[in-house]
Order: C-alpha cells, then sequence, then structure tokens
C-alpha cells in the first residue's frame, strides 16, 4: 500500500517518501511524524500522540516537536504560512490536509521472482513488543502476560540503535493471532515480538519469537523455564537474554536484507549494518570494507552518531592489530571518531564504548575504565561493554572485578562475535595469578574460537609454555607466525600494557624463547 498526494508518494512498508520516481531524503523521525499523519488524516493527531508514535514516549520538548513538523512541511512542499498539506490546530496538534489516494500496487508476472526477494526499508529498525498470551495460567499469574512485555520495552528503549513502539500503541493488539500485516502498517513496526506464557508442572514457561514483518520469517525463538517461585529471577533472565539476542540477530537480519538491495539505494542504517556484519571479522581486509561503508553512513547522515562510533572501531582495530603502518595515526582518529559520535549522542553505549577503548591504545586504563562503565550504565545489558571492563580490569590487575565483568557478559552473550577476546582475557588473568594450566585451557579455548587474531594465538602460545605443554605451545608459535609473519614480543605488550610486572616479565621470556 502506497499513498499519494501532491506529487509524492509515501510507502510505509519501505519507510519511504518520494517525489516521481526519485526518494526523498529524510530523518527517520521526520518520516515516522509524517506517515502518522497520514495514517490518521481523517482525524486531529495531537502531540502527546507525536511523542508516543516518534518518540516511543520520551519526554520531549515542543521545539522538538516543531522543529520535526517543520521538516515534515519543507519535504513536501508546504509551511507554516500555507499549510496545505499540514495544518496546525493551536495548541492542540496537527491534521493532514491535502488529498491522498489509496494505491494497491499489482505485481505483474514478470516481477513475481523479483518481489519474492524482500525490499531493504531503510532507517533505524523498529520493533514492536506484544501482550504474551497466557495459556493455562491461574488468575494471579495472568499478569505476567503484561509484566514482562512492559519490563523488555523499558530495556530495550536504552537501546539507541533500535525504535521502540510505545507500550500504549503494541498493547492495543492482544489477540492471540495478531494479524502482522495489520501490527506492521499500524505501527510502522520492522519487527515483531510476541510471546506465549504458560504454568506446567508448578513452573514459568516462556517461548519467544521474532519475526521479521516485511518477510514473515521468524529470525529468533528461545523458550525460558523456571520454578513458580523463581518468577523474579525468570523475568530478569528474560530481559538479559532477549536485548543480547536481539543485538545480534537483528544486525545480521539487517545487514542480509541490505546485501539483497541496490548498493547504491542504501541508506545510513543499511550502510552501518553491512559495515557490522564485516567489523566483527577481524581481517584487514573486512576492517577496511566495514570502514568503507561506515564512511557511506557518515556521507548519508553527518548527524549519525553510530556510523562515527564504528569508524573509531575501525581505527581501534588498524591500531590495535597493527592493519596499518602508522598505527599513531590510526589511534588518534579512534579518538576522534569517537569523539564525534559522542558528541552527537553522549547517551549511545556504542559510542562510549568506543570512547573507552580509544584509551587502551593510549595505555590509560583508568581513563578507559570511566567511559566503559558508563556504556554499561546506559545499557545494563551491554555484554561488549562487560566483556571490555573486564579487559580494562585485568590491565590493572584487578582480578575479582576481571572474573566478575567476564561471568557478566558471557552470561549475557555467550555467542557474542567477541567470545575469542572474553576467553582470551581470562587466559591473562589466571597468567597473572600463576595458574599457568587453567590459563592453557583457557587460551585454547580462545585461540580456537571463530574471529581470534594473531594476538590471541600469541596468548596460547605464552599459557601453554608457561603451563609446560611445549609441544601446544609450538603448534601456537606456527599459528601466529601464519597469522602475523612479523609479529614481535612488543606487538603483544603495546596491545595488552598489563600493569603486573611478574607476568609480564614470565610471558615477555616465554615470548622470546620462542622468537618473539
Amino acid at each position: 500500500m502506497t499513498w499519494s498526494f501532491g506529487g509524492f508518494q509515501l510507502d510505509p512498508q519501505r519507510f519511504q517518501l518520494s517525489r516521481g520516481s526519485r526518494p526523498v531524503r529524510l530523518e527517520p523521525q521526520v518520516l515516522s511524524l509524517l506517515i502518522h499523519l497520514v495514517r490518521n488524516r481523517d482525524r486531529m493527531v495531537t502531540k502527546d500522540e507525536i511523542v508516543a508514535a516518534v518518540w516511543q514516549g520520551q519526554a520531549v520538548s515542543d521545539a522538538s516537536i516543531s522543529s520535526r513538523v517543520r521538516s515534515a512541511r519543507q519535504a513536501v512542499g508546504d509551511d507554516g504560512t500555507k499549510q496545505s498539506v499540514i495544518s496546525t490546530v493551536h495548541g492542540r496538534g496537527f491534521r493532514f490536509v491535502a488529498d491522498v489516494t489509496v494505491l494497491q500496487p499489482a505485481v505483474a508476472a514478470s516481477d513475481a521472482l523479483a518481489s519474492e526477494l524482500p525490499d531493504h526499508p531503510g532507517g533505524r529498525p523498529s520493533i514492536a513488543v506484544l501482550p504474551f498470551q497466557p495459556l493455562g495460567m491461574s488468575p494471579e499469574l495472568t499478569i505476567l502476560g503484561d509484566a514482562i512485555p512492559h519490563e523488555i520495552i523499558e530495556a530495550l528503549s536504552r537501546l539507541r540503535w533500535l525504535a521502540v513502539i510505545a507500550r500504549g500503541s503494541s498493547f492495543r493488539f492482544r489477540q492471540a493471532q495478531a494479524d502482522l500485516d495489520l501490527v506492521s502498517a499500524a505501527l510502522t513496526a520492522r519487527y515483531v515480538l510476541s510471546g506465549i506464557i504458560e504454568s506446567p508442572d508448578r513452573g514459568i514457561a516462556v517461548t519467544l519469537e521474532l519475526t521479521d514483518t516485511s518477510s514473515r520469517e521468524i529470525i529468533w525463538a528461545d523458550r525460558l523455564v523456571a520454578p513458580v517461585d523463581e518468577i523474579g529471577d525468570l523475568r530478569a533472565r528474560i530481559v538479559a537474554h532477549l536485548v543480547a539476542a536481539l543485538e545480534t540477530h537483528i544486525p545480521l537480519n539487517e545487514a542480509r536484507l541490505a546485501r539483497l538491495s541496490d548498493p547504491e539505494s542504501l541508506d545510513a542504517w543499511a550502510n552501518y549494518h553491512v559495515g557490522l556484519g564485516h567489523l566483527y571479522r577481524f581481517t584487514a581486509t573486512d576492517t577496511a570494507l566495514a570502514q568503507a561503508c561506515f564512511e557511506r553512513a557518515v556521507r548519508a547522515d553527518p548527524q549519525f552518531a553510530r556510523a562515527h562510533a564504528g569508524l573509531s572501531f575501525t581505527s581501534f582495530l588498524d591500531a590495535f592489530l597493527h592493519q596499518t603502518p602508522d598505527t599513531a595515526l590510526a589511534a588518534r582518529n579512534a579518538r576522534r571518531h569517537a569523539e564525534r559520535g559522542l558528541e552527537l549522542d553522549a547517551l549511545d553505549p556504542f559510542a562510549n564504548f568506543t570512547m573507552g577503548r580509544s584509551f587502551w591504545l593510549t595505555d590509560e586504563p583508568e581513563i578507559a575504565a570511566d567511559w566503559l562503565a558508563r556504556a554499561t550504565a546506559l545499557n545494563p545489558n551491554y555484554a561488549q561493554g562487560f566483556y571490555a571492563s573486564a579487559f580494562t580490569k585485568m590491565l590493572t590487575g584487578n582480578a575479582p572485578a576481571t572474573f566478575a565483568a567476564l561471568d557478566t557478559s558471557l552470561h549475557l552473550s555467550p555467542l557474542d562475535p567477541l567470545l575469542y577476546a572474553i576467553h582470551g582475557v581470562r587466559a591473562m588473568v589466571l597468567m597473572q595469578q600463576e595458574d599457568h594450566q587453567a590459563a592453557a585451557r583457557w587460551a585454547d579455548r580462545a585461540a580456537t574460537t571463530p574471529g581470534a587474531h594473531y594476538l590471541i594465538a600469541m596468548i596460547a602460545l605464552a599459557a601453554n609454555g608457561l603451563a609446560g605443554r611445549h609441544d601446544q605451545a609450538a603448534r601456537w608459535r606456527q599459528k601466529v607466525r601464519q597469522l602475523k609473519p612479523g609479529a614481535t614480543g612488543a606487538d603483544y605488550f603495546a596491545a595488552f600494557p598489563t600493569r603486573d610486572t611478574a607476568s609480564r616479565a614470565r610471558i615477555a621470556t616465554e615470548l622470546r624463547r620462542h622468537g618473539f
């Protein structure tokens, strides 16, 4: 379905405004506002309604609302004087007053194959969390069908990359089999999270499904169970588990959809998600591809904080993994891009994360710790934030805090792209404690985990050598030479500048023994 008015076409499914055949570039909030006004063109839309639809109920000023209305008017050739498209109802709200024609495009036979491929809708991904359907629940427990989704909405609202439909809107869809077409069109939701809650054998079981509304594909599902007397723990576990799952599966799906689209038509968010797909492969080629994606995202939207943070991440990898001859310049770029991301959105956990990691490159772990603590305060379910905090604590020799942060990170995201690093940090802190047998076991796990780079293989080499497992150490030495022929002991300590002098000396001796 497409709405046509005054030479413009507005497609809520594709999240796109066009004039003729040319897309009109708009900020996601402005486009969401325009869609909401057109959808409700038969009545006045209040300011409170706009806040719920565009800002998901967050507190915003009248000036912010006026700014988005002004941008929407400019996009469709209107202004505050003419008001021939968007009319102000003074003191109350706005109405869409232009004549609208609803178009239902037919799919020609020649287009049938192409129509099977999902178009990438563009803009920030959006999600509607529906009330859970109770099955066989006692009356006093049925409230959980609303309570748990409400807690999920609150947690997801902390994620700056995901637009979360307000509870007041999504909770209108209570029927057992919600019509996804209706949910998607009414709420402009690209994803829907639904669930079933039941009480079998004095327990509580929650089944979760995440659906892509454009393809009707279930892209993630899980089931969590707990005894009735552990409901509180189950509720917290569901929220943490779900946030970590969405951090992985929605970006992967967004990148997959973007790759099916014309690369020239990708917007800032689509380029960002394609960049994330390359970012976690940890090769020089993929880092360069990720950087190019983030640069295209910044060109498409210079105010896109996450794209600047992505550029900080790629610069960090160039410096940390010595993927560029000028590591000092890469370190400065990591700081510069992180600072720009924070200027644009100081509350983005990812921007704070990249800022914190930039201080690893200048051997300032105490400053890094403050930024990383801010990242996890902004998003208490941020697995990579807890991993980075653990790394920072390891650098300063705080073993208890390191183990605690590693356990939290692993609990939140057991299949995280940085899993190799989580295991590697555990191996390093165990080497500080001179538990070399355990360190070798964890280092082997780290170095055999997908994504592990040459520095992780050096950890495995040192840990196995210190544990007296010389054959295994020799195998890891060969792996290091294969991954990075020119690797040196100085590279290891530049990446891992631990303050624990005793373990540094032991590791340096072991690396020298193997020719590093």
